[in-house]
Formats: C-alpha cells, sequence, structure tokens
C-alpha cells in the first residue's frame, strides 16, 4: 500500500523474490486476496522496474495453470481463463499472474514460478496441505471427497526459487512440482507412516457441498473463523489438479525428492513440534 517504501527497499537491489502473498481458503473479508496478492504485487513489480532491478521471481501457485479437457496433465502452455478460477485465493493470483505477464511483454525481467503443493517441515501456519496432514494425525479424518493433487518437497520448491533465478528464461513460466496422486493415495502413505487407519468412507461431492455451504454462511456471519469444512476445498475438489513439471526439470534442473520422504518429514515435524 506504500509504494514510496517499496521503492526504497528495493533502492541498490539487483535481484527479487517475491514469494508473498494471502494464501487461504476462507476470510472474513475476501477483498483481502485482491489487495495483497493483485494490487501488492503491482505495486512491487512497478516499484522494481523502477529501482532497476536486473531479475525477480515471481512465485505464483499451480492453480493458475490450466487443466486439461478430460484426462491429461496441466502444463504450462494449457489454455485457463480467470472463469476456471475456484475461490478467492486462486481467482487472486491467476490475476496477479495476468498483471506480472503483463508487465513481462512490456520489459520487466521476471520469470514466474508455480508450485504445486509443497510439503515438508516448518509449516508453522500450516498451509492448507499441512492441515490435512494434522487432521490426519488427529484422526479427524473419517471420510473424505476423492481427488488429484501434485505434490513436492518445499526443499524442491526453495531450490526451484533460485535455480529459475539463475537459469530462467525471462517471462517464461515453471511449474515446481513432483508427484501427482489421488487424496486416497496421500491418505494411504500418511497411514503407513504413522500407523494410522486411512479413512475408507468416500463421500461423494454433492452430498458435502449443502454442508460447505453452511459451513461458510457460519463462518461469513456468526462465528467469523475458518469454516471446517471450507467450500473452496470442496469446489476445487472437482478437478484433479495432475501436472507435468518437465519443463522446469529440463530447464532449471529441478530435483526430485521422492514425496514420501518430504511426508514423513512433515509428520515428524508436525509430531515434533506438538501440532498432532
Amino acid at each position: 500500500r506504500d509504494p514510496v517504501s517499496l521503492r526504497r527497499a528495493l533502492s541498490g537491489c539487483r535481484q527479487l523474490y517475491h514469494v508473498a502473498a494471502h494464501y487461504a481458503l476462507w476470510a472474513s473479508d475476501p477483498q483481502i486476496f485482491y489487495d495483497i496478492n493483485v494490487a501488492g504485487t503491482r505495486r512491487l513489480m512497478e516499484a522494481a522496474r523502477e529501482a532497476g532491478v536486473e531479475r525477480i521471481v515471481y512465485t505464483s501457485t499451480i492453480g493458475a495453470i490450466g487443466l486439461p479437457a478430460g484426462e491429461g496433465l496441466g502444463t504450462e502452455e494449457t489454455p485457463v481463463s480467470v472463469h476456471q478460477m475456484t475461490g478467492h485465493y486462486k481467482r487472486s493470483k491467476f490475476l496477479a499472474e495476468q498483471e506480472v505477464l503483463k508487465l513481462a511483454h512490456e520489459g520487466l525481467p521476471v520469470i514466474i514460478v508455480n508450485p504445486s503443493a509443497p510439503v515438508g517441515p516448518r509449516d508453522i501456519k500450516p498451509t492448507p496441505t499441512g492441515q490435512i496432514i494434522v487432521d490426519f494425525m488427529k484422526r479427524r479424518m473419517k471420510a473424505y471427497i476423492e481427488t488429484g493433487m501434485n505434490l513436492v518437497d518445499v526443499d524442491d520448491v526453495a531450490q526451484g526459487h533460485l535455480l529459475a533465478m539463475e537459469k530462467g528464461r525471462l517471462g517464461e513460466r515453471y511449474i515446481l512440482g513432483n508427484r501427482n496422486l489421488s487424496l486416497y493415495e496421500v491418505f494411504a502413505t500418511l497411514s503407513r507412516l504413522t500407523g494410522i487407519a486411512a479413512p475408507r468412507v468416500k463421500l461423494p461431492r454433492a452430498s458435502i457441498l449443502p454442508l460447505a455451504y453452511a459451513n461458510q454462511w457460519l463462518s461469513d456471519y456468526v462465528t467469523h473463523r475458518p469454516p471446517r469444512i471450507p467450500l473452496e476445498g470442496v469446489k476445487m475438489a472437482k478437478y484433479v489438479m495432475h501436472y507435468d513439471s518437465a519443463k522446469a526439470i529440463r530447464e532449471l534442473g529441478l530435483s526430485q525428492t521422492p514425496v514420501e520422504s518430504a511426508l514423513e518429514q512433515a509428520v515428524q515435524w508436525f509430531k515434533d513440534h506438538k501440532y498432532a
């Protein structure tokens, strides 16, 4: 909100990593997503241009990458529009990425990275993916809605940012991901790591939507706290978010640490820090 402070902070900087965002499935005032993720990004990119920053890495999200109709993996080239963005977080990040791409076409020296779902230690908040792990460890997962996701070791994502700064082509996007899994496969892996049984009851998405809408209403107008069943999460479960990271592997040298190792580290960290 303060462009002058941004220009001051960037004075003398040769490189910029813009990794900050408001990341959540719910907020009491959704405008915060657009104020931080869209307007904040635009102001920072403009300040970087004025400061003469030589290279920028902007952290977008896998959610801003399109998914093919039917089967197949999403890539950096898969067509996508704002109408496919489910929820304020994804929509705001998509719009922010469009702002960055526009500035890139005008000559801003920026590379975009699109991490999938990072897992590993030090997930303090935790992220929505980390919360799934915590809820599983607390035996709160009695049933589930099947969906698909791409998991990646958080350290590989961090290294991917450094590689993008070093090797990335200006104006390009790079998916920082690894393994495509169904949600049940994630639970089965967590079960092997923890000894806790994976949920066996698979619920149809249509049966959960009314509960999710009710939870959303309670959160918005009564409790003003995040819903137990996030509506945006239920809506996103409709999409099997499987992606291809070949471009980042080929051009950047992105590591592919086994996802089971990343999940094991996440479980141990949550256990050591009394999350579960």
